[in-house]
């Protein structure tokens, strides 16, 4: 019986380590924090030329995309989708973290693994958080991105 009761107290714990283990695979990497990884972007639209800085996020996604930006700036053509973002396609796609958001301005994001944007207004849905723009209000981020499509060129700041 003594030994029944081993093996028994043994299987349990293999499998509380085996789930314990598992649950750590399918939580999401993004708290909402923000790294030091910090980028420019030039906006050029319709309101002229304008740099902006921002601070990306401390997950996967995020160092991807400064993995891809450490090769040479990345210019996306990017247009207006809802009155809340402009979006554009990446060229490539990478991993994603999606969690249920609800957007601010200033919020850029990973959408499907292959497009990012840049919210100039709410919206909620299942996205991955790349980073946040810094120190503009919303009313001033509108202005920037403007009426129509922009180009947006993301480098590492240097």
């Amino acid at each position: 019986m003594r030994r029944f009761s081993l093996i028994i107290l043994t299987i349990l714990l293999f499998t509380s380590t085996a789930c314990a283990y598992g649950n750590k695979e399918t939580i999401s990497s993004d708290k909402g924090e923000l790294s030091d990884m910090k980028i420019s972007i030039q906006i050029t639209s319709d309101s002229g030329n304008h740099k902006l800085t921002a601070t990306l996020a401390d997950n996967s996604s995020a160092t991807a995309f400064y993995g891809l930006l450490e090769k040479g700036p990345l210019t996306v053509k990017m247009h207006d989708y809802g009155s809340f973002e402009k979006v554009g396609s990446l060229g490539t796609s990478l991993p994603r973290n999606d969690t249920q958001i609800t957007t601010q301005a200033g919020d850029i994001i990973l959408y499907q693994g292959n497009q990012i944007t840049i919210y100039y207004d709410t919206n909620s849905w299942n996205f991955t958080r790349l980073g946040k723009v810094d120190g503009v209000t919303q009313a001033e981020l509108k202005k920037i991105l403007g009426k129509g499509d922009v180009t947006a060129v993301f480098e590492i700041l240097r």
